[in-house]
């Protein structure tokens, strides 16, 4: 997942931590800067739809833009 927006890291990577975990998904940043935020996500689809949603929404520190969602191919990754 692609977060691209006006994003304040010291908040939303955290946030994105906490709702992840109750979502019961395993993640990991792969980037983050104030522009943009390269996110893997682990789990069932819904889940990770329902990720999508709340990164959208985010915290009220964050101004998403777009989301761009690329499935992986390498299961390792």
């Amino acid at each position: 997942m692609i977060i691209l927006g006006s994003l304040d890291t010291a908040s939303f990577l955290p946030w994105i931590n906490r709702h992840a975990a109750k979502l019961g998904l395993r993640q990991t940043i792969h980037h983050a800067d104030q522009t943009r935020i390269d996110l893997i996500l682990t789990g069932p689809l819904e889940l990770i739809d329902a990720m999508e949603m709340g990164c959208s929404l985010g915290p009220i520190s964050a101004w998403v833009d777009d989301i761009q969602r690329v499935e992986a191919v390498n299961e390792s990754v």
